[in-house]
């Protein structure tokens, strides 16, 4: 079974996963998005007497936090008992890209120059995680969601706003690939 689980999936099976999932959601009139979870957990602690932004019912979005987390236990769950230890597979072409700027072929998940503790106590590594992070908090604060929310869910409600947002992440990534990454790196 364990060998079934680790091997590589075909690609359609996560979109049968995904549609089958959004089907549901929408079919029970809710809507998928991981940013909202921060503002679900503030109002249940009490903070919606103090800010109106927080003040909601809240319980109606406890199923949003179990998905939330289930995804944090099933990320442990699968480093545990399912990583086979096998480095990443990227193609050439984007290895090539990376030695370009400087970043070795990532080992595991995540390129040790961005994302290792040597980066992540230097003061470039340090500025670069701290304003990127609030890039995507302010970032999808102002757009009402985060990527998966739009993409995923707005889209399939065929929602106008999302399909802008979906299009703004779009040429933002392709911006910070191909303009501002070489320049930092």
């Amino acid at each position: 079974m364990i060998e079934f689980i680790t091997q590589p999936w075909p690609w359609w099976f996560s979109g049968l996963m995904i549609s089958g999932i959004m089907f549901f959601l929408l079919f029970f009139g809710q809507s998928f998005g991981f940013s909202s979870n921060l503002r679900t957990i503030c109002a249940a602690a009490g903070l919606g007497k103090t800010n109106k932004f927080f003040d909601f019912n809240w319980r109606g979005q406890i199923w949003n936090i179990v998905f939330l987390i289930g995804a944090v236990l099933g990320g442990f769950l699968t480093k545990q008992f399912l990583d086979t230890g096998a480095p990443v597979q990227i193609s050439q072409e984007t290895i090539q890209d990376l030695s370009k700027l400087g970043i070795s072929e990532p080992e595991s998940l995540q390129p040790t120059e961005i994302f290792g503790t040597d980066a992540m106590f230097s003061l470039k590594g340090f500025l670069i995680l701290a304003i990127a992070g609030l890039m995507v908090g302010f970032g999808s604060r102002y757009a009402g969601g985060c990527t998966s929310g739009h993409a995923i869910s707005g889209l399939s409600d065929l929602q106008f706003p999302s399909l802008i947002a979906v299009i703004g992440f779009f040429v933002g990534g392709l911006i910070m690939t191909f303009l501002i990454m070489p320049l930092i790196f």
